[in-house]
């Protein structure tokens, strides 16, 4: 899938980012693209020789020994690390990207710096690399065109499997290194060093955060959070740091992908909540109640999604939560260009669909998903002149292109 969205971005632009979590297959994809190039060089500042030849030649990839004429691809791996990085891909794209093509794969730190005053701007396209869902691994999923036609569609072929998928990625993650280990000790070993690195080395090292062992017992605080809008004021209590520092650190967890975050949908919704937002884990077992480690797992399935979607130019999507004062919610909702579009409520083992489920989808008439994380077979039940389907989280998650 990701070599598709490599191709399908490289015919346009001849610099692609390639970004997301660490430790997620940024490198190994990285190379598999290299090997569609009879001409390729690869460079990893990490790697002492890699670094001093940049420094001591800048456009040390002219060297390339090649085996024909088609364009070479060069491969950038953690340059983000290098102190003046934007200039020098600027200098060499603005000087050779119609004689080269250029991929640079990095950790969130590409996101970081995509925001404003981007001297790139205008010069990449983006383009995400997530840790394994069971859309990715079932292979059993629909195209655009379809989905968006029928999201309602179902299918239960390869139940057993997926469901076996589903409960690896539940109970060892979807990062390639514990997912494919089959072993709850190796996920254990591998998420205890995980966290502790990010924060400790990667996010230090950028930010200058001094009071590292809060902001790692602020990650820790939010497994118990997952599923919830989360109460900044309350957590600056707890933690006796102040709230600006809260919103800074949430933001910081964002960027370098060990969180993510939806805000509330208040568009036709009265007394909606309107400021605080729900965060999810992209390392699932963290999360130790069941329901919130399910609806945890639901949301990567459609963040990884609608980020594709966008990254690949068929729409622009965003994820948000139905939430009103009088305590009614809705886990998900799917916008297209701004519009509704679908509706979808997590539930661990309730078949019948929920109230606020109804009430929200007969005020924006659209239509409605309640994913079940212990069913095996589906239902499509009517409410008013539009249709819930009902049925099993990996089975309807696994379709989605």
């Amino acid at each position: 899938m990701y070599l598709k969205i490599w191709e399908d971005l490289a015919l346009d632009k001849n610099m692609v980012f390639l970004a997301g979590p660490r430790q997620a297959g940024k490198t190994t994809l990285a190379h598999l693209i290299s090997g569609a190039f009879t001409n390729h060089l690869y460079f990893n500042w990490d790697i002492a020789e890699h670094r001093t030849r940049l420094l001591e030649d800048p456009v040390f990839f002219e060297a390339v020994d090649r085996k024909d004429s088609s364009p070479p691809l060069i491969v950038f791996d953690e340059i983000h690390k290098y102190r003046d990085w934007k200039n020098y891909l600027k200098g060499i794209y603005d000087q050779f990207h119609e004689r080269y093509r250029f991929l640079v794969s990095g950790s969130g730190r590409l996101d970081l710096y995509q925001k404003g005053g981007d001297s790139l701007a205008g010069r990449y396209f983006m383009f995400h690399l997530w840790p394994f869902t069971v859309s990715e691994l079932g292979e059993n999923n629909r195209g655009i065109r379809d989905f968006l036609n029928d999201p309602l569609a179902m299918n239960m072929e390869g139940a057993d499997r997926l469901k076996e998928i589903w409960s690896g990625i539940s109970k060892r993650s979807g990062f390639p290194e514990p997912n494919l280990s089959g072993r709850l000790t190796t996920y254990r070993r591998w998420s205890n060093t995980y966290s502790q690195q990010l924060i400790r080395e990667d996010i230090r090292d950028l930010t200058g955060v001094k009071s590292i062992v809060d902001m790692e017992t602020l990650y820790f605080l939010l497994p118990s959070k997952t599923g919830s809008p989360i109460s900044v004021p309350s957590l600056s209590r707890d933690l006796k740091v102040s709230y600006n520092t809260i919103n800074s650190w949430l933001s910081v967890f964002e960027r370098f992908f060990l969180t993510f975050s939806i805000t509330p949908w208040t568009r036709k919704i009265a007394r909606s909540i309107q400021k605080e937002r729900k965060f999810y884990l992209w390392d699932t077992p963290r999360i130790k109640e069941p329901g919130a480690r399910f609806e945890n797992m639901v949301a990567l399935e459609l963040w990884r999604a609608i980020t594709t979607w966008n990254d690949l130019g068929h729409g622009t999507f965003s994820l948000h939560f139905i939430k009103n004062k009088e305590r009614q919610e809705v886990d998900f909702l799917i916008a297209e260009g701004g519009e509704p579009f679908l509706l979808i409520e997590a539930k661990l083992t309730d078949n019948q669909p929920s109230p606020a489920l109804k009430k929200f989808q007969g005020m924006l008439s659209i239509p409605a998903v309640q994913l079940i994380g212990q069913s095996d077979g589906y239902r499509l039940l009517s409410n008013g002149d539009q249709y819930i389907l009902v049925a099993p989280g990996y089975q309807w998650l696994s379709m989605l292109p």
